[in-house]
């Protein structure tokens, strides 16, 4: 009753805007709207950002009046990894259950972006008519974002180094976020990974109610800490953190032996949940959107079951057929992700070791501009697995190096191809792939737009 009132108020507050207001609210969402009809006719993109662009211009207040009028909440996804899949499918589970739900799928997650989301979804008054917002968010944007909306859940996932060229390290982003979200409603639900000590220092204080995911299954702890982790010195007090050990990246079970500061206690228990899609990375998503979906009052079979039929998000470990070959595109656009990217395939490469691996390497802005990262991926755990490994993107000689470092330290029978042209690469990649075989391809973002697009003729779905 409480949320068709709020509803009901906002509805009124726009009709009851004066003249001057209405004529700026609707020349803003009718020109998005012209915009975003024009750009897809014409195929020139997938009017994902610029609509929001010039109509928050036109009316500065667009995303602060649209965000406001979500029955049951707004929910915020953010974190360095996993969003999209985790937003798609904590989607899924509230229109299983029966609720209309508004979503940026297109992964376009800068204001901008956010904006033309809303706006697609309004009518012509700038009214929307649905139960739950769920937004992925840049983590970048995340405290200029709370400025604006008042969301009932904030979803955090993880924080590793990510475009240094743009963010800067963990630490600085953890205490904006805590700036920015300490003001919020007390009733605001802080779905928090417990496993990143970064994030459960932040949850440890901030005034809201704070729930935790992470893992407690000790038989994932990876043989040693990873050489691209991000986080291992005590939030509190600076000291190197304790591990009993570590899932991904800092990701794990530690305490300080310095301080007070631990590991707070995990609303669920992660050998209770099923998984679909592959990866230990994907087991933290799935977590993350089962607890949220828990908090508003899902029941678990609902959850269970669209756990079980879920599809991956575009280019997130996205399966595909192609010439009767099965490929698996996995993003990977960070130190972090791709090891776990690596891991991931080569479990599944055990099967066949002699599989082909297509790696893109972009340094757009998509993708970051700074691609030394590659560096601290752990490419030696690839190309020991020998087969064969194409590379190609804007930047295929860095890639192409770092792998030949990582083989003038190994014996390994890995057939290493560099070649310039996408679409060449693409092909020798399937060429060298059997038939009922698996292709893995491991671009970053705007690679593997052009990726999709050579396959499917599209860039997204």
């Amino acid at each position: 009753m409480a949320q068709f009132v709020i509803a009901h108020k906002l509805t009124h507050l726009i009709i009851g805007m004066n003249i001057v207001e209405r004529l700026r609210l609707g020349l803003a969402v009718a020109t998005a709207k012209i915009v975003t009809g024009l750009v897809k006719t014409f195929k020139l993109g997938a009017a994902s950002v610029l609509p929001g662009e010039i109509s928050r211009r036109l009316y500065p207040r667009l995303l602060q009046l649209l965000s406001q009028q979500f029955r049951g909440g707004l929910i915020l996804v953010v974190g360095t990894n996993g969003k999209t899949t985790t937003s798609l499918l904590l989607k899924d589970i509230l229109v299983h259950k029966g609720y209309k739900v508004i979503h940026n799928s297109t992964g376009a997650n800068l204001i901008n972006g956010l904006i033309t989301c809303l706006v697609t979804n309004s009518n012509l008054w700038g009214i929307l008519s649905a139960d739950y917002g769920i937004l992925e968010v840049d983590e970048n944007v995340l405290p200029l974002v709370l400025k604006e909306c008042q969301p009932s859940h904030i979803l955090a996932l993880n924080l590793f180094r990510d475009q240094l060229d743009r963010y800067g390290e963990v630490d600085t982003i953890s205490y904006r976020w805590q700036n920015a979200i300490t003001p919020l409603n007390k009733d605001t639900y802080i779905i928090i990974n417990g496993d990143d000590p970064t994030l459960c220092y932040l949850g440890q204080n901030l005034p809201q109610k704070v729930c935790y995911f992470g893992l407690n299954e000790p038989e994932l702890y990876l043989d040693e800490i990873p050489h691209a982790v991000d986080s291992i010195y005590c939030p509190k007090c600076g000291t190197s953190l304790q591990y009993k050990g570590v899932y991904i990246s800092h990701l794990g079970d530690y305490d300080c032996p310095s301080c007070d500061f631990t590991k707070s206690k995990l609303s669920v228990n992660s050998k209770e949940w099923p998984q679909i899609l592959i990866g230990v990375y994907n087991k933290y998503n799935t977590l993350a959107a089962g607890l949220t979906a828990e908090t508003i009052g899902i029941e678990r079979d609902i959850i269970n079951d669209t756990i079980h039929n879920f599809k991956a998000a575009f280019g997130r470990a996205e399966e595909l057929t192609i010439q009767d070959k099965n490929i698996r595109i996995l993003l990977s656009k960070n130190p972090v992700g791709m090891n776990e990217t690596i891991r991931a395939v080569n479990d599944i490469r055990e099967i066949n070791p002699q599989s082909t691996i297509l790696m893109v390497l972009n340094d757009r802005t998509p993708d970051g501009t700074d691609v030394s990262w590659i560096w601290d991926v752990d490419t030696e755990k690839l190309v020991a697995g020998g087969g064969n490994i194409v590379v190609s993107g804007d930047r295929l000689y860095d890639m192409a190096l770092r792998l030949k470092y990582s083989l003038d330290t190994l014996n390994s029978n890995l057939n290493l191809i560099i070649e310039e042209k996408l679409s060449q690469a693409i092909n020798k990649a399937l060429e060298l792939t059997a038939v009922g075989e698996t292709l893995y391809i491991i671009p970053t973002y705007s690679a593997m737009l052009e990726v999709r697009k050579i396959l499917l003729g599209r860039e997204i779905l």
